[in-house]
């Protein structure tokens, strides 16, 4: 069997294990837990649908011990666990709580899962709402907690990642060396806040928050102006990134003195190697996208415990007749790997 990497598994962050994490002025004030630590991702209950609808679905896991059962329950080696309610961090209005409250999470994930099995890694939370902190956190969390590198969650957030505002987080990655992953999940304020059925919202809304934040990337140069930077699109899929890389060359042939930066194609940066995507296993268009792209740049994520059945959907994978092998070895285990930069570690 080969060797597998899940570059993107999450678990549900309780408020309380943060609590106990949390800085001054904060520390000790139990009268924080009367609300929620992070916004909710938008209008809807994501469990509240399957109750009515009698739906079962796996709870958890909610603590390191279940993730190592889950490790070796489905044949993964290593996972790179992200947040679940703190992929609302963006909508956060505060901009001090913010870098608390990300500080917190990310000494609570080192403690508790990091520090629990080395095949357990992660990604910093980082409070976008002050980017000199967030360029801060991300240093010690690489430095000093042992993380991979750093999480941007810019839905709701009122600027692109393109911005120049960012330049401080984006220099500070391209020091480090470390790997920076969009990761969306709401679907307030990405221009269907009409939806009133979650199937609806979640069927556009990971794909759009990419497609937003990756045009503002490529278009206002910062591929050019930090050529070491590494991103990773996670939690969309790839079936959409021709009609990006197509739309992109479109306008740039018809516009390019308004992307001064560039001295490419936008289609270019976008297989350059300095963007990894993440592929969901039974995707159609795979080959398709691998043409076009390459096969260095594909990543597996799970998003468990989102989503079950790992090891059934990996096995389905790994006997698809229009997938290379060497494709499905690098898209389970190369590419995360060369990724995140992991080292071989000891459990």
């Amino acid at each position: 069997m080969t060797q597998v990497i899940d570059t993107d598994g999450h678990i549900f962050e309780k408020d309380q294990d943060i609590f106990q994490y949390l800085e001054p002025p904060f520390r000790g004030k139990k009268e924080l837990l009367s609300f929620p630590f992070f916004p909710g991702l938008d209008g809807f209950h994501r469990m509240a649908r399957r109750v009515s609808d009698g739906k079962a679905y796996i709870r958890g896991p909610d603590d390191p011990k279940s993730w190592k059962e889950v490790l070796d329950r489905e044949g993964i080696d290593r996972t790179v666990i992200f947040p679940t309610s703190g992929l609302a961090s963006g909508f956060i209005q505060d901009p001090e709580w913010a870098v608390v409250v990300c500080r917190a999470y990310n000494d609570m994930v080192h403690d508790r899962y990091i520090q629990y099995d080395r095949r357990l890694g992660a990604m910093a939370l980082l409070p976008i709402q002050d980017i000199h902190e967030s360029a801060r956190e991300l240093r010690r969390a690489v430095q000093g907690l042992s993380m991979y590198g750093g999480i941007l969650a810019p839905v709701g957030f009122p600027k692109p990642l393109g911005d120049s505002y960012f330049d401080p987080l984006y220099e500070e990655a391209q020091k480090l060396g470390c790997p920076l992953a969009i990761h969306g999940a709401p679907s307030r304020g990405l221009g269907f806040d009409f939806f009133r059925s979650l199937i609806e919202a979640r069927a556009l809304s990971h794909p759009f928050a990419q497609m937003i934040h990756l045009t503002s990337l490529v278009l206002e140069g910062v591929f050019e102006r930090f050529p070491k930077i590494r991103f990773a699109s996670l939690e969309a899929g790839c079936e959409w990134i021709p009609f990006l890389m197509d739309r992109l060359d479109l306008e740039y042939e018809n516009r390019a003195h308004q992307a001064p930066l560039l001295n490419k194609r936008p289609s270019d940066y976008m297989r350059g190697g300095q963007i990894y995507y993440h592929t969901e296993l039974w995707e159609k268009m795979l080959p398709q996208v691998m043409d076009r792209v390459g096969e260095d740049l594909f990543l597996y994520a799970s998003d468990y415990p989102h989503e079950a059945d790992l090891a059934e959907g990996i096995r389905a994978f790994e006997a698809r007749e229009d997938v290379p092998t060497a494709a499905k070895v690098k898209i389970l285990w190369e590419n995360g790997k060369r990724f995140y930069n992991m080292k071989e570690e000891s459990q």
